[in-house]
């Protein structure tokens, strides 16, 4: 008898074997991964070192008292502002798109106001009706048609004068070209002259 129930029980438990082998291993409990470090910040680069400018003579002393000081109104919207150097007489500042270029002014035999960058990399000219800034390393203009309240007075003082003066434009126009106005008896003296009438043979 008990063989018997010996041999049950052996039977029973080779049964349940297959079943126990299908049954899928414990999962191992995942470790929590540490949390990624920030990386560090980059550090912002140095900004660039003060130009070393020298005193100014009083040629560019007199240049500087004729650049218009303040905001001018330039193409595409954009803004120019051109100020007094803080620290150094006889200087100026040009700030566009944040950008600050330190212009040393010279006036041009032409009547022309040039703005001239120190660190030789940008040239800004001041004439009557408008002022522009150039790339001389590219050779190309920056920005163009800026005007300061002061040109638009100057342009509408000129625009008057023409208006009551009508020989004001002629004599522009002439200054223009050749830089010679022609004077009354220039005029009459290049003014065709009528040929005289043939003589006619006389019979004899």
């Amino acid at each position: 008898m008990t063989s018997l129930r010996a041999s049950a029980a052996a039977l029973i438990l080779c049964a349940a074997l297959p079943a126990l082998a299908q049954t899928a291993p414990a999962k191992p409990v995942a470790k929590h991964k540490a949390a990624a470090k920030p990386a560090p910040a980059k550090k912002a680069p140095p900004p660039p070192p003060e130009p070393v400018l020298v005193d100014a003579d009083e040629a560019q002393l007199a240049a500087a008292e004729r650049a218009y000081l303040g905001d001018y109104a330039c193409e595409f919207k954009e803004t120019v502002q051109i100020e007094k150097h803080p620290k150094v007489a006889g200087y100026i500042n040009v700030a566009w798109k944040k950008q600050v270029f330190t212009m040393k002014p010279v006036l041009s035999s032409t009547g022309a106001l040039r703005l001239e960058d120190v660190m030789g990399r940008t040239l800004m000219i001041q004439i009557a009706n408008k002022s522009m800034l150039l790339d001389t390393k590219i050779g190309q203009r920056l920005i163009d048609d800026c005007v300061h309240p002061e040109q638009i007075r100057l342009m509408e003082a000129a625009k008057a004068a023409k208006i009551n003066d009508p020989e004001a434009e002629a004599a522009e126009a002439a200054r223009s070209g050749l830089g010679i106005t022609p004077t009354a008896a220039e005029t009459s003296a290049a003014a065709p002259v009528a040929a005289k009438p043939a003589k006619t043979a006389k019979a004899r």
